[in-house]
């Protein structure tokens, strides 16, 4: 099926506006000295719990041995803890800390109160139209 003008316009202008977005929320962090890959690994460990270093891997497209530098660099931070897998005694299980669940906590309270001042300012009808596109974006992005 063809593409209309109007669907090519969408695609562009619903990529740009996710873009802006997206930069929007990343300059609301609290701790600039942990890489965008290291924060991404913490809210994956956060979202999805304890995970092998593998699996975490391969949930954030990186490969083992990237991951294994951003692990080490979320112990020393204390974000992270390693311990023997209880199965396989060639694997670690890598979980979040309590500083590391802080950290994600006060990062994604901080960008809420930045999202929530902007639609403060606007009208009903378009926190509606919004709370639907929220809805049909994650169903788009398969989650």
């Amino acid at each position: 099926m063809a593409e209309t003008d109007a669907e090519r316009g969408l695609a562009s202008r619903l990529r740009l506006a996710v873009v802006r977005l997206t930069r929007r929320l990343r300059a609301q962090r609290i701790n600039s000295a942990l890489s965008l890959t290291q924060v991404s690994a913490l809210s994956t460990l956060h979202k999805c719990g304890p995970l092998t270093p593998g699996e975490l891997a391969a949930k954030e497209g990186v490969q083992p041995p990237s991951m294994t530098r951003v692990i080490a660099a979320l112990e020393e931070y204390g974000f992270a803890t390693r311990r023997p897998h209880p199965t396989d005694g060639r694997q670690a299980i890598v979980e979040l800390s309590e500083a590391g669940i802080g950290y994600i906590n006060e990062e994604v309270s901080a960008r809420e109160a930045w999202l929530d001042k902007r639609l403060a300012e606007l009208t009903p009808e378009e926190r509606g139209v919004l709370s639907r596109a929220a809805e049909i974006i994650d169903r788009m992005a398969g989650q």
